[in-house]
């Protein structure tokens, strides 16, 4: 799994939004304050408002809002509808599953491949908008 310019630039961009929860927020101000690029931050805006995170408001006092409330919003659901899998290889992936002849053979990757996946997906599914937003990320889990 690799986060992408667009899983980081969404997750930027939700934050601001998040920070200024039922307020509309201008696409100008919105770049100006993650630092994307306004024309990328359209295409960007538009993924998070198909998927149900924003919508728009037109007109002179037009921009984005979230649609959701911040603690409702899931960070690896976000994650997963904009970058795809969470797993590394696709031979564990649960999404995008695609069978490698290795398998046959107890390839000795496999399992270190399903603990990475296990792992992501654990964390990003424990972590809200709301969150990212008051800084509470989740300690690493001890394994012991």
């Amino acid at each position: 799994m690799k986060i992408s310019s667009k899983g980081e630039y969404a997750l930027r961009s939700l934050i601001v939004l998040g920070n200024n929860e039922g307020t509309v927020i201008t696409i100008k101000d919105i770049s100006a304050q993650t630092l994307v690029p306004v024309q990328y931050l359209e295409q960007i805006l538009l993924l998070l408002k198909s998927n149900g995170y924003v919508k728009s408001k037109r007109g002179v006092y037009g921009g984005y809002m979230l649609k959701k409330e911040s603690h409702e919003i899931n960070i690896g659901e976000v994650i997963r509808q904009l970058e795809g899998p969470l797993a590394p290889m696709s031979c564990v992936s649960i999404t995008a599953y695609e069978y490698c002849p290795l398998e046959d053979q107890g390839c000795v990757l496999q399992p270190l491949w399903a603990l990475l996946r296990e792992e992501i997906a654990f964390i990003l599914d424990q972590v809200s908008l709301q969150d990212l937003i008051n800084r509470n990320i989740p300690s690493p889990r001890q394994n012991h």
